[in-house]
C-alpha cells in the first residue's frame, strides 16, 4: 500500500479548503443565501486555510501543516458547537440562526442537512491531512 507523502497530503488539504471556500462564496454571493453568525465564524477559519496552505505549498514550507491543524481545530470546534445547537444537544438560550435573520434550516438552503456538518467533515479532513504532512517531516 502506498503511503501518502507530506506534500500530497498538503495539496489535498489545500484543495479541500479552496473548494470549500469557493463553494460558500458561490452560495452566498451568487445564490444570495446569507450565512448565520456561526456560519460566519466557521468561514473565518476556512478562508485563511485556503490562503495559508496555498502559500505554504508555493514557498515549500515543510511546517505549514501546523497552521492547517490549528485553523482546522478552531473551525471544527465552532462547527461542533453549531451542530450541537442545531440538533438540540446544547440547551442554550441563543440559537445559531436568529428568527429575524438568515437561518441554516430554511427550505431554500442548498443542502438538505446542516451546512455545519459539511464544514465539520472538511475541517476534519484538512486537520488530518495537515497532521500527516507534519508527521512525515519528523521521521
Amino acid at each position: 500500500m502506498t503511503r501518502l507523502s507530506g506534500e500530497t497530503a498538503l495539496v489535498l488539504a489545500w484543495i479541500i479548503a479552496l473548494i470549500s471556500s469557493l463553494a460558500v462564496l458561490f452560495i452566498g454571493e451568487v445564490l444570495g443565501q446569507t450565512p448565520c453568525v456561526l456560519c460566519w465564524f466557521q468561514r473565518a477559519f476556512m478562508f485563511p486555510l485556503a490562503v495559508v496552505l496555498g502559500l505554504g505549498l508555493w514557498w515549500q514550507d515543510p511546517r505549514v501543516g501546523r497552521y492547517g491543524v490549528a485553523l482546522a481545530l478552531g473551525g471544527a470546534a465552532v462547527a461542533l458547537y453549531h451542530i450541537g445547537l442545531y440538533v438540540g444537544l446544547i440547551p442554550e438560550a441563543i440559537q445559531p440562526c436568529k428568527a429575524t435573520g438568515p437561518s441554516c434550516t430554511d427550505d431554500n438552503q442548498v443542502s438538505s442537512h446542516s451546512d455545519s456538518a459539511d464544514a465539520l467533515v472538511a475541517f476534519t479532513m484538512i486537520g488530518v491531512l495537515s497532521a500527516i504532512s507534519l508527521k512525515e517531516k519528523q521521521t
